[in-house]
């Protein structure tokens, strides 16, 4: 049995992977081409306000008379990029700076851990919110901005894994052969601690909707883009009269958040060495 189908083996053996498997696969297929079917501007006011489910608007519209299906589909392809390039950019970040502190040790060890632990006593949000309030409320910078935020607990999990590996045998073996100290970490080291940092990531994307989502429900996203975040936040004003708009981008944000855990959950199972062995 070759690598490849032992591994798709092992991920989707519990139904529960398979689920969030089928879930994210149709969330991230109605992102890609959801809004190229169904082109509906989700800014252009078509009909009544707070109509309901029907034929021409089968979601219903919103307070302003937006088709809230435009909204979900356009809305859900911002959460997915929003998620994944959030995850990107704080899985980057912790890696350059885990992948230092491990394997150096010493004062750039206590350097970069002292400020990687002065983020993890701020609080996450907060510290959001600060820098989404002193920059432009646009996408680029809510993405970057969680990403800023996000990067502290990938640090932690590459330093202790750098930490580990820097004094196996086959790192004195590199040494001895005259590699660099960046061609061991980068190819060497990095290849064979990326399975806990491929899951904490995929984690990580979850976290990130959940955030862009928060932001937009409080208005401090961009009030240009749709997002499922935004949706809640313009819903939560006829929330006893018109519960729907804020309901369905609600449980839209649910089942990504599911999905991307159970997938998650399946990729730590799969790639735990622990597991292979049974």
């Amino acid at each position: 049995m070759s690598r490849s189908s032992d591994f798709l083996r092992r991920l989707f053996s519990s139904w529960t992977t398979a689920l969030g498997a089928v879930l994210l696969f149709i969330i991230v297929v109605a992102a890609i081409f959801g809004p190229i079917v169904y082109t509906v501007d989700p800014f252009e006011m078509l009909g009544r306000p707070a109509q309901l489910p029907s034929a021409r608007f089968p979601l219903g519209t919103d307070v302003s008379g937006r088709d809230i299906l435009a909204g979900i589909l356009n809305g859900a392809r911002v959460s997915l990029i929003v998620g994944l390039a959030a995850s990107l950019g704080a899985t980057l970040i912790g890696i350059v700076i885990g992948a230092l502190s491990g394997y150096f040790g010493g004062l750039i060890d206590d350097t970069l851990m002292r400020i990687t632990d002065f983020f993890l006593t701020v609080p996450n949000f907060v510290l959001l919110l600060v820098i989404v309030s002193v920059f432009t409320s646009t996408i680029e910078v809510i993405t970057l901005a969680i990403a800023f935020v996000s990067w502290p607990s990938v640090a932690r999990l590459v330093r202790s894994e750098f930490a580990s590996h820097a004094s196996r045998e086959y790192v004195h073996a590199c040494r001895g052969l005259g590699m660099s100290h960046m061609e061991i970490m980068g190819r060497q080291i990095l290849p064979n601690v990326m399975a806990p940092i491929i899951v904490v990531s995929s984690l990580m994307v979850a976290s990130a909707i959940l955030t862009e989502a928060g932001l937009s429900f409080l208005g401090l996203s961009d009030p240009d883009i749709v997002s499922w975040g935004y949706m809640i936040g313009v819903g939560r004003t006829v929330l006893r009269s018109a519960w729907w708009m804020a309901a369905i981008p609600g449980v839209m944000i649910v089942l990504a958040v599911l999905a991307i855990n159970l997938v998650g959950e399946g990729l730590n199972d799969a790639l735990n060495p622990r597991m292979r062995q049974r």
